[in-house]
């Protein structure tokens, strides 16, 4: 999944970082770089979090949706991929069956992604369950 965050960097502290579609989640670093890679720490501990609860994930927003709601210009934008693999250190093999089209297109978006198939079964199952929890 990608996250839009907002990096925020006041004279006197490191940047600070929020993530809109996941209130109270919010991270920080004391540089740029490091706020990015804390963050995504931050929105997989949150997102466990809402699994432990049973509670649904809410879908990433486009930036262009948010930045209409949060209107500062010295806020800095960016997008955070999560790799919701790292949800669990228990992984578990199953079996199943998909027609061998929908197979070869899975495949394909996923080494497009960047992702193993394993990867994005899980992303696409995680966003599917979301969606429809609400």
């Amino acid at each position: 999944m990608r996250y839009p965050i907002i990096i925020h960097k006041d004279p006197e502290s490191d940047f600070g970082v929020t993530v809109p579609d996941l209130p109270g989640c919010f991270s920080a670093g004391s540089t740029m770089e490091e706020a990015l890679q804390n963050s995504e720490e931050a929105i997989l501990t949150h997102i466990e979090g809402l699994l432990l609860d049973n509670d649904p994930i809410p879908t990433p927003s486009k930036i262009e949706e948010l930045r209409k709601k949060y209107r500062d210009d010295t806020a800095v934008w960016a997008v955070v991929s999560v790799d919701l693999n790292k949800l669990s250190e228990r992984v578990k093999r199953v079996n199943i069956t998909i027609p061998e089209n929908l197979l070869s297109k899975i495949d394909t978006y996923a080494e497009k992604e960047g992702k193993s198939r394993s990867g994005l079964l899980v992303t696409a199952a995680l966003e599917y369950i979301s969606h429809h929890l609400k």
